[in-house]
C-alpha cells in the first residue's frame, strides 16, 4: 500500500491583513499633507471608494438602518440599534448565545457596507449581515445576509467571528495605509496600527516625508538634488513612453514606442489580485519580491482564464492583448476618482476606432442594444458578495465553443439562455469566415483532469512564448510528477524564461522529480534576482540539500530563511506553520516538524491537513497509534473529510487492522469521487483484500475520469495481468506509453506487460 505524500500547504491565496489605532510614522505624513499642494487631486480623491474604504462608525458614514431593525438568516436573528452616536448589532457571538456589539468601523462603501467589531484579543471581525448600498428601485436599501446557502454555526470559518472574516488577516491592507499587523503568537493578540483608516495617498505613491522636504526645499529656494521623481518613494510617471496614435489600417491604436515601466500596474496588483504576502510589502516594491499571487488555478479561474471566484482583476488583465499592448489601468480609469475615463463605448472608442468597431457589423446587434455595449461583449461580469457584480479584465473575445469544450461560461449565452454553446460558436465562425484559434484552455482543462492529451497539450503550451505567461506557469503547475523526461526538458528552459511567473512554476515544478536531478535543473534560480523564484526554489530543493555544496549551499541557506520569514509574516494563520513543518520534514527535522503542525492546530483547529501531515510525522517515527489518534482528533473537527478518512485508512493499514482501513478508505473515496488518489489506493486495497472485480470495477471509472494517470493504469494493468487478461493488461499499458511516450514508467509498464505475455 502507498502511503499518501506529505503535503505543503498552500497560503490560503487571499491575504489582507490587520487593524488598531491611527498612528503616522515610517515617513508617511497623510493626505491633509499632501494636498496642500495637490489640492485637485485630493478632491477627486474625497469621497472615492479609497476614501471611504473603511471609516470610524459615525452618523456620517453608517448607511445602513440601525433603527431596531432586524433581519434573520439562517435561523439567526441580528438586530441592528442606535442610542446617540454609538450602533450596535445584537446578534449570535463566537459561544452560540446572544450578545450585544458595538460597531466600530464601517467597511466599503458601494455596492455594500460591512461593519467590524472589535474583540478583546485585538481582532477585529466583519458582520456578515451586509447594507445594500444600492437604491431602493435596484434592490438595494436592505439588509441580507452574505452567505445564505452555508451553515455557519458558530466555530465555523464562515461565521462572523470566524477566521475568513477576520479583518486583521483578510481584509486591513487594502483597505487602510501603512498596515502592520503586530500578531503576537505566545498570546495570540493582534495590536495592529495604520497610518490612515483609508486607502490615501501614500497607498501607491508611499510615504510622502522626503518629497515635502523636497517641495518646501524647492519652494524656499534650498538646493536639494531630487532623486528619481522629485523625491516620491513610487514613481508612477513614465516619461520615457510613447504616445498612442491610432492605426488606420486596424483602427486600433498603439504605443509608438514601448512603455518602459510597469510600476502603476505594479502598485495596483497587490490589492486587485489574489496572493499571500512572501515579503515586505512597503509601496515600491516589486510585486513579485512582495507577494505570491495564484495562477490560473481551478476553482479560482475557468479553464479559458476567466474569473469564477474572487480574483479581481491583475489574473485576468496579465492574459490580455491590452497588457501585451502596453495598456495600464491609469489609461481607463482616473487614479484619484476612480472613475472611468469616459462612459459607455466612448472608453472602448479612445483606443478603438468607433467606426470601425461600434458598429451592427462587428458586434452585430442593433445600436444602442445591450449587447451593443463593449463591455457586455468583451468584459463579462460575475456576482460576489450576493450583489457586487464585477467585470473580468481579460478583455476576450467571446468564445462559446469554450463552452462546449470546458464548460466556460460565454456572454453569448449569458444573454440567449435558450440556446446553446454550439449555436453560438456556429453564428461567430460564420461572422469571421473562419474557425476559432486555438486556445490555451483546452490545455489547462485536460491538466486539470489528467485527460488523454494532457501531456501532449500541456508541453506545447509551456513551450509557446506567445501565450501569457500565467498560462504558461499554470501549465507547469500542471505537469504531472511522472512526466520526468518530459519535465527534463521543459523545466530548464522554463527556468531561463524571461518571465518571473514561469521561473518560479518552474522551480515549484521540479519539487516533484526525482531528488537527484533537482540541483542540475534548477540551483540557478537559488540566486534569482525575485523573491518568489527564490522561495519557490528553496523549497524545492530541501529535501535535495545534502547534494548542495559551496556557493549553492550559502545561496540555498539564504533562500531558505527567506522562505521561512515569508511563513513567520502569517504566524496568524495555521496555513504557514503547515508549510514550515512540511519544510522541516523534508529537511529531516521530525521534531521541529511535529512541533509547526501542533502549532497550525493550536492556532487554526479548523485546518485539516494539520492533522493529516502531523500524524504522518508520528507514522514516520513508528508512532502508528499515536498517528490514528491525532486523525480521530481531526474527525472530530471535520466528520465528512476525505483527506482524515483516507489517512485514518492507511494508518490502520499499517496496523493490520485491513477491514477497517478498507471502511475508511471506501469512505475517502465516496466523498471525493473525482480524486484520482483516492480512488487508486481504494482500488488497491480492494485487490489486496481478494475484491478484484470491485477493484477493476473502481479502478476503471477512475481511469474514465483520469485516462493519463500513470498510477491507475499500471494498478489496472496489475490486476488484468494477475486475473489471466494479458490483453487488457497490456492495452493500458499501450495506451500510456503513447500519451507519455518519454515517460520510463510508461515504458516500464509497456516492459512489464511484455514480459507477463504468452
Amino acid at each position: 500500500m502507498t502511503v499518501a505524500p506529505l503535503r505543503s500547504a498552500l497560503f490560503s491565496l487571499l491575504f489582507l491583513t490587520a487593524a488598531g489605532p491611527a498612528l503616522a510614522a515610517d515617513g508617511y505624513v497623510g493626505a491633509s499633507v499632501c494636498g496642500s499642494c495637490h489640492k485637485a487631486e485630493l478632491e477627486l480623491w474625497r469621497g472615492s471608494d479609497h476614501d471611504r474604504a473603511m471609516e470610524e462608525a459615525t452618523e456620517k458614514t453608517i448607511l445602513g438602518n440601525f433603527h431596531a431593525a432586524q433581519i434573520t438568516a439562517r435561523g439567526v436573528a441580528s438586530t441592528f440599534s442606535q442610542k446617540s452616536d454609538v450602533f450596535s448589532v445584537q446578534t449570535q457571538g463566537p459561544d452560540g448565545k446572544p450578545g450585544e456589539y458595538r460597531i466600530a468601523y464601517t467597511f466599503g462603501v458601494d455596492p455594500l457596507q460591512q461593519y467590524l467589531v472589535t474583540f478583546a484579543d485585538g481582532a477585529y471581525q466583519a458582520l456578515t449581515t451586509a447594507w445594500d448600498t444600492r437604491a431602493q428601485k435596484a434592490g438595494g436599501q436592505r439588509w441580507f445576509d452574505l452567505y445564505p446557502n452555508e451553515k455557519t454555526p458558530p466555530g465555523d470559518v464562515l461565521h462572523w467571528t470566524g477566521p475568513a472574516n477576520n479583518w486583521n488577516r483578510m481584509c486591513a491592507d487594502c483597505h487602510s495605509t501603512n498596515v502592520r499587523t503586530k500578531y503576537t503568537l505566545a498570546d495570540k493578540r493582534y495590536e495592529t496600527t495604520w497610518s490612515e483608516i483609508d486607502v490615501a495617498c501614500e497607498s501607491c505613491h508611499g510615504p510622502g516625508e522626503r518629497h515635502v522636504r523636497w517641495a518646501r526645499a524647492k519652494s524656499d529656494g534650498t538646493p536639494m538634488r531630487a532623486r528619481g521623481h522629485a523625491e516620491l518613494v513610487v514613481d508612477l510617471h513614465d516619461s520615457t513612453s510613447g504616445a498612442w496614435g491610432m492605426s488606420g489600417d486596424t483602427g486600433i491604436a498603439h504605443l509608438d514606442k514601448p512603455r518602459t515601466s510597469r510600476n502603476e500596474i505594479e502598485t495596483c496588483a497587490p490589492c486587485h489580485s489574489r496572493r499571500s504576502k512572501i515579503g515586505d510589502a512597503a509601496p515600491g516594491q516589486p510585486f513579485l519580491d512582495a507577494y505570491r499571487p495564484a495562477l490560473l488555478d481551478e476553482g479560482l479561474y475557468f479553464s479559458d482564464g476567466q474569473m469564477q471566484d474572487e480574483v479581481y482583476e491583475w489574473g485576468s488583465f496579465l492574459q490580455s492583448r491590452m497588457f501585451n499592448a502596453g495598456v495600464t489601468c491609469g489609461d481607463c480609469h482616473d487614479p484619484h476618482s476612480l472613475r472611468l475615463r469616459a462612459q459607455g463605448n466612448g472608453m472602448c472608442a479612445k483606443c478603438h476606432a468607433p467606426a470601425k468597431f461600434d458598429t451592427p457589423q462587428h458586434h452585430h446587434h442593433a445600436r444602442a442594444s445591450r449587447a451593443a455595449l463593449c463591455v457586455e461583449c468583451h468584459m463579462p461580469s460575475r456576482t460576489y458578495m450576493q450583489i457586487d457584480q464585477r467585470r473580468d479584465h481579460s478583455f476576450r473575445v467571446p468564445r462559446p465553443d469554450l463552452s462546449a469544450a470546458v464548460g466556460a461560461p460565454n456572454p453569448c449565452s449569458t444573454c440567449h439562455e435558450n440556446r446553446t454553446p454550439e449555436w453560438a460558436s456556429a453564428d461567430i465562425t460564420g461572422w469571421n469566415g473562419g474557425a476559432p484559434r486555438p486556445h490555451f484552455a483546452n490545455a489547462i482543462h485536460s491538466g486539470r483532469r489528467l485527460g488523454r492529451d494532457a501531456g501532449r497539450l500541456l508541453t506545447d503550451l509551456i513551450r509557446d512564448r506567445d501565450q501569457p505567461p500565467i498560462a504558461r506557469a499554470t501549465a507547469l503547475e500542471l505537469l504531472p510528477g511522472f512526466a520526468v523526461e518530459d519535465s527534463l526538458t521543459l523545466i530548464p528552459a522554463a527556468a531561463s524564461d524571461s518571465d518571473a511567473l514561469v521561473r518560479a512554476a518552474a522551480a515549484a515544478a521540479a519539487g516533484r522529480l526525482p531528488l537527484q536531478v533537482r540541483p542540475v535543473l534548477i540551483q540557478r534560480l537559488l540566486e534569482d534576482r525575485v523573491r518568489l523564484v527564490r522561495l519557490e526554489a528553496a523549497r524545492s530543493l530541501a529535501p535535495a540539500r545534502s547534494q548542495l555544496t559551496g556557493k549553492q549551499a550559502e545561496a540555498f541557506d539564504r533562500a531558505l530563511a527567506e522562505y521561512e520569514a515569508a511563513q513567520t509574516i502569517h504566524a496568524d494563520q495555521p496555513q504557514a506553520h503547515v508549510n514550515l513543518g512540511a519544510l522541516y520534514a523534508e529537511l529531516g527535522r521530525p521534531g521541529d516538524a511535529a512541533r509547526s503542525y501542533q502549532t497550525a492546530i493550536d492556532v487554526g483547529p479548523y485546518f485539516i491537513p494539520a492533522y493529516v501531515n502531523l500524524a504522518d510525522v508520528h507514522r514516520a517515527r513508528g508512532e502508528d497509534g499515536t498517528a490514528e489518534t491525532t486523525l480521530r482528533k481531526g474527525l472530530e473537527r471535520a466528520a465528512d473529510d476525505a483527506s482524515l478518512h483516507h489517512s485514518l485508512g492507511l494508518t490502520q493499514v499499517r496496523l493490520g487492522r485491513k477491514e477497517e482501513a478498507l471502511a475508511e478508505l471506501r469512505r475517502a473515496h465516496e466523498l471525493a469521487p473525482d480524486d484520482g488518489r483516492y480512488a487508486y489506493v481504494y482500488g488497491v486495497a480492494l485487490s489486496s483484500l481478494g475484491q478484484r472485480d470491485a477493484a477493476i470495477a473502481t479502478l476503471k471509472k477512475a481511469y474514465e475520469q483520469h485516462p493519463a494517470d500513470v498510477e491507475i493504469a499500471a494498478a489496472l494493468a496489475s490486476i488484468e495481468r494477475d486475473a489471466g487478461n494479458v490483453e487488457a493488461a497490456s492495452e493500458y499499458a499501450r495506451r500510456i506509453a503513447a500519451e507519455w511516450p518519454n515517460s520510463q514508467a510508461a515504458k516500464q509498464l509497456v516492459a512489464n506487460m511484455v514480459q507477463a505475455g504468452p
